[in-house]
């Protein structure tokens, strides 16, 4: 009997449903099944002691439930803690790699390996320019500046967007947001400070007079004006220079040291300033005698990108000592850092001077009485040329006091003692003469010297002046060539400008093989207009020359540069841009790209790139 029930017990246990997982659980409950069957044997519900058989039935019975009820338990357990073990998971794997990606940031990114930067190299800026934080650097530029030179007036923002006498047509989006006016160097750089913590981009502003699209505040942001930054700060006689800030005009400077007997040579215009002056390399009627601006500065201060401020050298007429920082901002346009102060050189005011005029049949025997003055040797202080259309525009625009013949002609400036300016005055009569010569004036004093001068400083205002109406715009652009290659590209430009039958003139800094086209054009011919800059700007670099001898690359010849210079030499402009400005916040856009063209720029990028 004690062995069948033995046996019959293994039976039972093998027909159990245990789980392997569940073994661990056998002994809890085989005890609490011994401590149950022990009190179960005592008694009953009559009294009497239960059969072993009995006993073993309840208690498998009950082992059972408790089994059923824990794989339930189990079963809930599992899938709650799937659950919860995948939330884990994904949280670590986020906070994990969150983690590393910080840890990443903090390592300086690898430096470039290559001397240059090509254009599709370079990431987009990346600017604020939200009005949350415009507005919140409002505040700090209030607080540096005062409200009073802080303007959000709708008139200044136009003002500061464009001019009619540009060659880039503004954009309604593109203004800045607001105006600021600086008296110092140091508010210059505090001023930066807040643009390079908060992305800001900046556009400079001094006279405004540029031509190729240089202030256009093509990303918004901040305009600084430096009309307040407009004095002589020091004036060294005994060394000739002068320093000055960068609001000051070249004529009044002119005017104010005039009484102490010097002179300032560069002057490229009436209302020009000393900063834009810097900021396009700029020459004027002087520059065959006295050369270009970058013959006349000594010394820069610039506040960089970043609001530090660096001298590029001290007052001597010449220096070895390092990297000449000085002619890389000369004609950088803002791009690299803003001009604050200039040390400038000057010269002793000439003793005499004279002004000539002398008339031609066709542009072309101009030109070649220009290259004759110069193989002689002639020392003359400026030569000018205005074609015949531009001298018609000076008379039908009566902004001289007489009228002219109209013809080609030629200005002659003299300068120096009065027996040699005399000299000057006979020697280029006789080569005028000997060119088809059709007349020859010269100033005795200094009222026929103005008036006899004035129209080459009229030339563009009276092409304005010829405007149909408000939908009437103006191209002024230049190019230079070798002094050899002149009479025959102007000679083609001139060509071009009459038959695409648009109002155009020529004139220009001849005696430096420089000249300009000034065209009178409305949106419907706006394409013609282009055609002919295109054709001039193509035969200057194929003739060796340059895509602007004074005017600046800005935004109109930017996608001409490297036709000039060459891809690489560009890729190193572009190089040096993003080493002093990396976050490309000065005068965006201008002289090189830090972006790929947007699609309403291909076709005029295309157009430049198709020689």
């Amino acid at each position: 009997m004690a062995q069948s029930n033995v046996l019959f017990l293994r039976g039972m246990f093998r027909a159990l449903p245990l789980k392997r997982h569940y073994r661990p659980t056998v002994p809890l409950l085989l005890s609490q099944q011994q401590r149950h069957y022990r009190a179960s044997a005592r008694s009953s519900e009559d009294g009497r002691p239960q059969s072993f058989k009995t006993q073993l039935y309840a208690s498998t019975q009950q082992r059972l439930k408790r089994e059923r009820s824990e794989q339930e338990h189990y079963a809930q357990y599992q899938a709650q803690s799937q659950g919860g073990r995948y939330a884990a998971l994904t949280f670590a794997l986020v906070f994990f790699s969150a983690g590393a990606y910080f840890l990443g940031s903090l390592k300086s990114p690898s430096l470039p390996t290559s001397s240059t930067t090509n254009l599709f190299e370079v990431e987009p800026p990346q600017h604020d320019v939200s009005q949350s934080n415009l507005q919140a650097a409002w505040a700090d530029f209030v607080e540096i500046l005062g409200k009073e030179n802080v303007s959000t007036e709708n008139g200044d923002l136009d003002m500061h967007s464009g001019s009619d006498w540009s060659s880039y047509a503004r954009k309604e989006s593109e203004k800045p947001f607001l105006i600021l006016y600086p008296s110092t160097t140091e508010e210059v750089s505090r001023i930066m400070k807040v643009c390079h913590r908060r992305i800001i981009p900046v556009t400079p502003y001094s006279g405004g007079t540029s031509l190729e699209g240089h202030f256009a505040p093509t990303r918004g942001g901040v305009c600084i004006d430096f009309r307040r930054m407009n004095r002589i700060l020091a004036l060294h006689k005994e060394d000739l220079d002068v320093v000055v800030q960068p609001a000051l005009g070249w004529e009044e400077l002119n005017e104010q040291i005039s009484q102490d007997g010097l002179f300032f040579p560069p002057d490229p215009g009436p209302g020009a300033m000393i900063g834009g002056m810097v900021g396009t390399g700029c020459s004027g009627t002087n520059a065959y005698r006295y050369g270009t601006m970058r013959e006349w500065v000594l010394s820069l201060t610039i506040v960089l990108a970043d609001g530090v401020i660096i001298k590029t050298r001290q007052r001597p007429r010449k220096s070895s000592a390092g990297y000449d920082l000085t002619r890389l901002f000369i004609g950088s346009e803002g791009t690299l850092g803003l001009v604050t102060e200039a040390t400038l050189k000057l010269t002793v005011k000439p003793k005499s001077q004279s002004v000539a005029v002398a008339s031609f049949p066709t542009i072309q025997n101009a030109a070649q009485c220009v290259t004759r003055v110069v193989e002689d040797g002639i020392s003359v202080a400026g030569l000018e040329i205005l074609d015949d259309v531009q001298i018609k525009c000076i008379n039908d625009s009566g902004t001289t006091t007489r009228r002219w013949k109209e013809s080609p002609t030629l200005f002659f400036k003299f300068s120096g003692a009065p027996l040699s300016v005399k000299e000057q005055i006979s020697m280029v009569q006789k080569i005028v003469s000997s060119n088809a010569g059709q007349s020859f004036e010269f100033a005795r004093n200094d009222d026929e010297m103005k008036e006899l001068w004035s129209a080459r400083k009229q030339a563009l205002w009276s092409v304005m002046s010829m405007r149909r109406g408000p939908e009437d715009h103006v191209w002024t652009t230049d190019v230079a060539v070798p002094l050899s290659k002149l009479p025959d590209i102007i000679e083609a430009t001139k060509q071009d400008m009459t038959q695409s039958q648009l109002l155009g003139g020529i004139c220009g800094h001849v005696g430096d093989g420089n000249f300009h086209a000034i065209i009178l054009f409305n949106e419907k011919e706006r394409q013609t207009a282009e055609a002919v800059v295109h054709q001039m700007v193509k035969r200057a670099v194929e003739l060796e020359g340059t895509v602007t001898g004074e005017h600046g690359i800005g935004l109109i010849k930017r996608d001409y540069l490297e036709h000039e210079v060459g891809e690489s030499t560009v890729d190193a402009m572009r190089r040096l841009k993003l080493a002093f400005d990396p976050l490309c916040l000065l005068n965006c856009d201008k002289v090189v790209r830090v972006e790929q063209p947007m699609p309403e720029e291909l076709k005029t990028r295309d157009t430049a790139q198709r020689w």
